[in-house]
Formats: structure tokens, sequence, C-alpha cells
């Protein structure tokens, strides 16, 4: 069962295009793909797509993850498997939804950074709702919140002149 071409595409998926699998600190990896997704949209459409396709990307994500965590929960027998990293996709993908201004690198820095320390922290109502939801929405919406955050304080950086 574990070698099924529909495991395979889930385990694809579920963790980040395989980033997830690698042995140390999954997480973190599979929150450069959420970075990939934001450079490349930057990059390679017109403005007018620009955020369409991030609020579509984003949402996909998010379906994914409601859709794929309990078959990933099964798969690693375990809650909030660490392999699973769509998640963090969707969490860093937050910041160029709701953060537009200044210098595409510093928002990608800044924000990669901010996201991954507010989601290793578990700042509340992140911890809180990890811990009262099931399964794929406990497992994003901690992410979702970790990056709400990590905008948060990315506006207070712009605000005192630290990213222009």
């Amino acid at each position: 069962m574990k070698n099924s071409y529909r495991n395979k595409l889930f385990l694809f998926i579920c963790s980040g295009c395989g980033l997830g699998l690698l042995p140390i600190a999954p997480g973190t990896w599979g929150t450069l793909l959420g970075v990939l997704i934001h450079i490349s949209v930057v990059f390679l459409l017109p403005p007018h797509l620009k955020m369409p396709v991030m609020v579509s990307s984003f949402l996909l994500v998010c379906i994914l993850n409601i859709l794929l965590a309990p078959w990933a929960e099964r798969y690693w027998a375990s809650t909030d498997p660490k392999r699973f990293v769509i998640d963090e996709v969707a969490g860093y993908m937050v910041i160029p939804l709701l953060f537009h201004s200044g210098s595409l690198w510093q928002i990608v820095v800044y924000g990669f950074i901010l996201f991954r320390i507010f989601d290793i922290i578990k700042v509340p109502p992140a911890d809180i709702v990890e811990k009262r939801l099931k399964a794929g929405w406990a497992i994003l919406l901690d992410d979702i919140v970790s990056g709400v955050y990590a905008v948060g304080v990315i506006y207070i950086l712009l605000h005192l002149g630290v990213i222009r």
C-alpha cells in the first residue's frame, strides 16, 4: 500500500515536492516552496495576474492541506507529522497576500525568517489553534496565524524604516 501511485502522489504533495523529506529542518525546507511560488509569481507573471494567481495558489495549498492531512497522519502515524510541510507553504504565502510594499528580496528574507520564528515558537493563538482543532485545520491554521504575525512585524519594520 505504501508504494501505490496514489500514496506516492500524496507523499510528493504533502512533503512540498519532496522538500519535507530532507533529514534536517523539514519545515524550513518546506517553507522554501512558498518562497519559490512567491518569487515565481512576481517575476514570471504580468501585474494583472499576480494577485489572482497568488490567491488561487494559496487557496489550492490550503485545500490540499485540509484534504491530505488525515492521510498524512495515517501514513506517518503521527499528528502533525514533521514531513507534512504544505502547511508551511500556506503559512508563508500569507505574507505576499497581505504585504505588498518594499523590496521583494526584503519581503522574502524578513518574511521567511519571521515566519519560521513564529511557526517554531507558536505564539498564542497559534498554539491554542493547534491543540483545539483537528487534523487539517489544526495543522493549517497555526501556520496561517504565524504568517499573519510575520506580516505584522514586517509592517512595524516598514514603519520604523528598517524596510524601505
